[in-house]
């Protein structure tokens, strides 16, 4: 958080809750902070519904909405697509979904006034995106820990950047937070999945793999 200065007085930050417990987290432990840091800011949980109506939410956006409410917070539900009945969920692939989620949270976040918006992403995801773009897509990038767009108006952070998965389950555990399953078509079958299983392999055969490939992501 200090690192990238993710937060300052008078921020109002919608924050991605996609329902995974990595999101969870998120919102929980920015709520925690919030009580004890010595600046205010407001937040704003926003669900992206892939299947399904903003008006019509199903039952993974009720449940999510419920789990926040007994936590103090209130969660927006926005659908995917201005017309989510013209399409068909399953035949969407992971780019598609993915484009249509990030263009949804920022038009609520312009709707909303938020000059942030917060993501679950931990130190496993921007290990993976850098393997995943360096073997795919043939480049050398991957997610910033806080990225700033259109001139300043708005920034992109990632409070979990520094925090590994296993980390994150057991903050999960210990606070009662229960993920919502996923109902993606795709899940366990993409990409990112495989590199999963590829990273987790390097990290078994190398001792330290993890550690100095997270290190080399800020020493290039």
């Amino acid at each position: 958080m200090h690192d990238y200065a993710m937060l300052a007085h008078g921020d109002r930050v919608l924050v991605a809750v996609s329902g995974g417990v990595d999101s969870l987290v998120l919102v929980h432990l920015l709520a925690a902070w919030r009580e004890k840091a010595p600046l205010s800011y407001e937040l704003m949980p926003v669900h992206v519904a892939m299947a399904g109506a903003s008006s019509s939410p199903g039952a993974m956006a009720l449940g999510l909405a419920r789990d926040l409410t007994a936590r103090g917070l209130t969660l927006r539900v926005v659908s995917a697509t201005s017309d989510p009945a013209g399409e068909d969920y399953a035949a969407r692939d992971c780019f598609t979904c993915a484009r249509s989620r990030r263009t949804r949270l920022f038009e609520e976040a312009r709707r909303q006034a938020c000059n942030k918006i917060a993501f679950g992403h931990h130190q496993d995801d921007l290990i993976e995106t850098f393997l995943l773009n360096l073997t795919c897509a043939g480049n050398i990038s991957t997610m910033r820990p806080r990225q700033d767009l259109f001139d300043g108006r708005l920034a992109l952070i990632r409070p979990l950047a520094y925090v590994e998965k296993a980390a994150i389950r057991k903050i999960a555990r210990a606070n009662g937070l229960r993920p919502v399953p996923c109902t993606c078509p795709q899940a366990g079958r993409s990409r990112r999945a495989a590199m999963q299983d590829v990273a987790a392999d390097l990290y078994r055969r190398i001792p330290g793999a993890k550690k100095n490939i997270f290190a080399a992501l800020g020493n290039v």
